[in-house]
């Protein structure tokens, strides 16, 4: 079942922020501190793709899917959440390599996208449109990625990953 997000425009986005001291995703809740999400959401809003549609495919009981899905939103695009108790099967049929594998995974602009990649990356890639590229990853749920930010601001370090239809995995660099 799809569940539509509401978008809000650059200027409520704005306001709501300002109004309310930032918001935080943190972890699968939210949090009232200002946290890095909504500066990049907001900046994302401001260059984000007009309005690109993305399906999120998500586990039904993943709390951080849904927070990724809200920062898309946030940041300019049309989100449709679909609850999959069968992610393996989603992942496999879209291509996704299992050493790239995260919680839940979205189609946007005929890519793929792994897990909690952050905005800019899903921004870039469907700007530049590189050839061989099949979507981008962040595997695993690293602590500090978009939906995954920890109340104490600590992080994992990671890297956005690229994979290819023939199976190649590198460094994404669009």
């Amino acid at each position: 079942m799809a569940e539509s997000l509401p978008s809000l425009s650059r200027r409520a986005l704005v306001a709501g922020l300002a109004g309310l001291g930032g918001l935080v995703i943190t972890g699968c809740s939210r949090s009232p501190e200002p946290g890095q999400a909504q500066v990049d959401a907001l900046a994302d809003s401001q260059a984000a793709p007009q309005r690109a549609s993305m399906t999120v495919y998500r586990d039904p009981s993943c709390g951080c899917c849904k927070a990724w899905a809200e920062i898309a939103g946030e940041a300019g695009y049309r989100v449709s959440v679909v609850d999959r108790p069968d992610m393996s099967a989603i992942k496999r049929k879209l291509g996704v390599p299992e050493e790239l594998a995260s919680c839940h995974t979205t189609v946007v602009g005929g890519y793929v996208i792994e897990g909690h990649v952050p905005l800019a990356e899903v921004r870039r890639l469907l700007a530049a449109r590189p050839a061989g590229i099949k979507g981008i990853a962040v595997p695993g749920m690293p602590r500090g990625s978009p939906g995954m930010e920890m109340p104490d601001g600590s992080t994992d370090p990671f890297e956005v990953m690229a994979f290819g239809r023939d199976g190649e995995v590198s460094v994404f660099r669009a």
